[in-house]
């Protein structure tokens, strides 16, 4: 299986202890959002899992035991964006602090397994595809040599984060502003050695140089394990994600970064609430057993394909 940790909340920067708690424990467990009484046992051996996806805004919290994943295949969506902190709350300064953090867990890992997420690109009177591109090129120029690929999305509106898109003056640009803003990404991108993709978008950007992309990505994971990955598509995902199957053991209502586009997070009171019930060595992340729980052993296995095919 692949483990993703996670696409609900920041995993490694503000539950690592917790994460590499459940590495060394062998097994986590993970409520079910759709139905919060089934409670699955997943088991972590690393004879399952071929690869474990992180995504964060900062990993600086991991570096002092990385090596604790020495059995684990991995790689990180690091997303390191040119907002402040009206946007993104309580992520540290990009300039002085994140960036640096970005090339050294390059430096540890390789630029293969760090992949850029410029996202999500949202358009407001101060966040104009002129600032997007200014900021864009001051970060690139900063990556080069330290990650292989950035990826790139527009944000999405839900019914979680409509109401503060509205008040902090969201608006769409026409599709030639947007032809033009995405060529210039892709200049920028290839002048800094990087592949340029986009994240499950309905646009077409392929003639700007700006392919598809899978965050879940299957070609990046058999090249990092060594072995074709028997996996499908998630059909858990939007119909333009192109991600194979994964599991995600994050908690909605968990993540702290505090950024005003988010969709996983429905009220800070949420948030508060449920870091209060956070325990390192709880098995499950910020929540609490109940006598009404019903808990099952998820069937995982491992998706390599060992023998060698004729096809």
């Amino acid at each position: 299986m692949i483990l993703s940790a996670s696409r609900r909340t920041d995993i490694p920067n503000y539950y690592s202890e917790w994460f590499y708690n459940r590495i060394k424990e062998g097994f986590v467990y993970v409520r079910n959002p759709m139905n919060i009484h089934q409670v699955s046992r997943i088991g972590l051996s690393p004879d399952v899992v071929d690869c474990i996806v992180f995504w964060t805004k900062n990993p600086a919290p991991m570096f002092g035991r990385l090596g604790e994943l020495s059995a684990y295949p991995y790689y990180f969506q690091f997303t390191l964006t040119g907002y402040g902190k009206d946007i993104e709350t309580n992520v540290p300064h990009k300039r002085k602090k994140m960036i640096l953090v970005f090339q050294r867990l390059s430096d540890q890992i390789g630029p293969q397994r760090v992949i850029w997420r410029y996202d999500p690109v949202l358009f407001t009177r101060i966040y104009t595809p002129e600032y997007h591109l200014k900021a864009f090129e001051q970060i690139a120029s900063a990556l080069k040599g330290y990650t292989d690929k950035c990826v790139i999305s527009f944000v999405d509106q839900y019914a979680k984060n409509k109401k503060v898109m509205e008040n902090i003056g969201v608006y769409e640009p026409n599709d030639a502003a947007i032809a033009k803003f995405a060529g210039g990404l892709s200049e920028i991108a290839k002048a800094n050695g990087m592949a340029m993709c986009s994240c499950a978008e309905k646009i077409d950007l392929e003639q700007y140089g700006i392919e598809h992309n899978c965050c879940i990505d299957q070609r990046l994971i058999e090249d990092i394990v060594g072995c074709k990955i028997n996996a499908g598509k998630d059909k858990n995902q939007r119909l333009e994600c192109g991600c194979v199957e994964s599991i995600d053991i994050g908690t909605y209502n968990t993540c702290q970064n505090g950024c005003r586009y988010c969709y996983a997070n429905e009220s800070q009171d949420k948030v508060v609430r449920a870091c209060s019930r956070y325990d390192v060595n709880s098995p499950i992340l910020c929540g609490i057993l109940a006598a009404e729980d019903r808990i099952s052993e998820r069937k995982v296995k491992s998706l390599k394909e060992e023998q060698i095919s004729i096809f």
